[in-house]
């Protein structure tokens, strides 16, 4: 699954050519979660903390999220996301 960001010990992923709705995966340790780009609609389980880092830069990225989606709906090499700081 390529990484497209990593902070505070979670790793956040796109799958080339996935299933609808446009969303991205996150893993922290033995958790794993999928959040949905369009409506931030999280299916899965984190930690509390792990989480709202997750949904915070979920927010300040959310156009660029989409944009990989359709790179990757393209085969296209995904971009490279800034951390939360």
């Amino acid at each position: 699954m390529p990484e497209i960001s990593r902070f505070l010990g979670i790793v956040i992923s796109m799958l080339y050519n996935d299933h609808q709705p446009p969303h991205f995966h996150a893993e922290y340790g033995e958790y794993k979660i999928q959040v949905s780009i369009n409506d931030g609609i999280v299916d899965g389980r984190f930690p509390r903390r792990a989480l709202n880092a997750v949904m915070e830069w979920y927010l300040l990225h959310k156009d660029e999220l989409l944009e990989n989606w359709y790179l990757a709906e393209k085969h296209i090499p995904l971009k490279k996301i800034e951390p939360l700081e």
